[in-house]
């Protein structure tokens, strides 16, 4: 087998570091390591939620809906998506929460990888914490 490498189930694989498949907070010796990209299968039972907003966001992301009807709140406007393959993109900067309408399977992508950048324990707000992924595990973010 080639290490540079890796075949998984993002089902399976997202259940085991809260839906991130991909970015800094993998081994570096895991083909699933990079410090330029995040890639999350995020999969949300009806009615959940982000409680506190995104603030202070350091990436640009990309959430595309496989299937459900998902919310997601920006300053100023509401987004849903509720046909496969909606997405919606931001960039540095903006805050950002959201909501799943229905149970629902998204994909996001953030660039770049961030460390350090964390939801705080017993918080849902992605803000700076000055520890790694590795020490807290990933951010809920998405």
């Amino acid at each position: 087998m080639n290490d540079s490498v890796y075949v998984g189930n993002a089902g399976k694989d997202a259940a085991l570091d809260r839906g991130w498949l991909l970015g800094h907070f993998k081994d570096a010796d895991d083909p699933r390591y990079s410090e330029s990209v995040e890639i999350k299968w995020g999969v949300h039972p009806p009615g959940d939620e982000r409680t506190r907003w995104v603030r202070g966001e350091e990436r640009t992301a990309l959430l595309v809906l496989v299937r459900g009807r998902f919310r997601v709140e920006l300053p100023g406007r509401s987004v849903l998506l509720e046909r496969e393959g909606d997405y919606v993109v931001w960039g540095r900067g903006v805050d950002h929460s959201w909501f799943a309408e229905e149970e629902s399977v998204v994909l996001t992508v953030r660039w770049p990888s961030v460390p350090g950048y964390v939801a705080e324990a017993g918080t849902d707000t992605g803000a700076r914490a000055g520890r790694t992924r590795r020490d807290s595990g990933p951010a809920d973010g998405g």
